[in-house]
């Protein structure tokens, strides 16, 4: 008999669904009980499983589509949603908009997750990650809930538009992606330009000299 079967974590490092699935009908209340960072052997740090997902994303050790798999058998045998929020944590909805799990994220609100949550550290809402990451699809399908467009952050107080804005200042290869069209998205859903600080409005006046859409769209 194998006394050492594989945990939560160890079955997400090896993709294992049926696995999962089998421990977690045993033992349902380990869909909620922290683990460390998958890959991560220094990792001294818990968090929610629907967290950590989200983190094996970013470490580019399992596909969007794989962890979308994992989370909804982790949800299916009782995962909360919304992960510690209730105990002031972030939530799984704000690690996949940080860490570029985008098709997590949308799996996350299309399941319910609270998508108006801000860490009470910096007030960052899900809309500034996916808005900063260049996630244009997880942008949209936010905005497609009816997240505040133009709520500031409490360390920067700087609006999701100036988080896209910023993204693009800092000429950051390893975060380059869909940003000019998460601009384009917050400004045709109302975004005040008039919010943004002298450097992100004329940053976003010369992004705009060789685009007639964004002209059209800050005029």
């Amino acid at each position: 008999m194998n006394l050492f079967k594989p945990g939560v974590k160890k079955l997400i490092e090896n993709k294992n669904a049926n696995g999962l699935k089998e421990l977690l009908s045993k033992n349902p209340n380990l869909a909620n009980k922290g683990i460390t960072i998958p890959y991560d052997l220094t990792c001294r740090v818990k968090a929610h499983p629907l967290h950590r997902l989200c983190d094996a994303v970013f470490a580019g050790r399992i596909s969007d589509d794989e962890a979308v798999i994992l989370a909804k058998i982790l949800l299916e045998n009782g995962a909360n949603i919304d992960g510690d929020k209730n105990k002031h944590e972030g939530t799984p909805l704000l690690a996949a908009a940080s860490l570029h799990a985008e098709q997590v994220g949308i799996f996350y609100i299309d399941n319910g997750a609270d998508v108006h949550y801000t860490y009470n550290n910096d007030g960052a809402s899900a809309l500034h990650w996916a808005a900063y990451c260049g996630r244009d699809l997880l942008v949209e399908r936010l905005i497609k809930a009816n997240v505040e467009i133009d709520k500031p952050d409490k360390e920067y107080h700087t609006t999701p538009l100036g988080w896209a804005i910023h993204s693009l200042q800092t000429i950051d290869k390893g975060n380059e992606h869909n940003q000019l069209n998460c601009i384009k998205l917050l400004l045709k859903n109302g975004a005040d330009t008039k919010k943004l600080d002298e450097k992100k409005s004329d940053y976003l006046l010369r992004l705009s000299k060789d685009d007639r859409d964004l002209q059209n769209l800050i005029a």
